[in-house]
């Protein structure tokens, strides 16, 4: 198996992390060197992203205009986490490891492009380069928000009326995606789904 770029995704509470970690700790059992990274990243603008997703920078107030504000940040975070010469993802890929990372640019198109600011976030996206795999865990919006009640913190996009919408968008990405996408259900055991993933590894690479 050639090293690989394995990008997951789902609404928020969907269990994306969890099967991150469950499949790196699987790579690593086999013997194959696989790093685990996320969006927004441990950059320095990633960083700031999550101080604003939680509200502890000041963004704009207005809805719209804050997706905006956000879908900039995020595209100049992807960039920063895909090619800086630390730990960017093409450097990871370059020493041959695997990387597992939780978030891509469809996250940017499902969370803050409406049908205003559509064209806007899908401009500031459309470059970057495709993943080898996504992993699409199409989880029940209550079933994630009975998860995320269970965190100490919630973000400004963990409400039922915002991950709603998001799901909704995801469906259209995806059913118009024509890389290589597995969309696995997400209202299954954590150890399910996880061996559904690495079954499909198996069989296509």
């Amino acid at each position: 198996m050639n090293n690989l770029f394995i990008v997951f995704e789902g609404i928020d509470g969907s269990g994306t992390s969890t099967q991150s970690s469950l499949l790196r700790d699987y790579f690593v059992k086999q013997g194959i060197s696989a790093v685990l990274t996320e969006e927004p990243s441990s950059g320095p603008i990633g960083n700031l992203l999550r101080q604003g997703l939680k509200k502890r920078v000041a963004f704009s107030i207005d809805e719209k205009r804050f997706d905006q504000q956000m879908a900039f940040l995020f595209a100049s975070d992807r960039h920063d986490h895909l090619y800086n010469d630390v730990d960017g993802v093409f450097k990871l890929l370059g020493e041959g490891k695997h990387v597992i990372c939780t978030r891509y640019y469809f996250s940017s198109l499902a969370y803050q492009a409406d049908e205003d600011s559509y064209e806007l976030v899908y401009d500031l996206n459309k470059r970057f380069p495709e993943p080898d795999l996504v992993i699409y865990i199409d989880n029940p919006v209550e079933a994630s928000i009975k998860r995320l009640q269970q965190r100490t913190v919630q973000d400004v996009y963990e409400n039922s009326e915002k991950l709603s919408q998001v799901k909704e968008r995801y469906s259209k990405i995806f059913a118009e995606y024509e890389g290589k996408l597995m969309i696995v259900n997400g209202d299954q055991t954590m150890q399910e789904i996880h061996s559904k993933i690495v079954d499909y590894l198996e069989r296509n690479f």
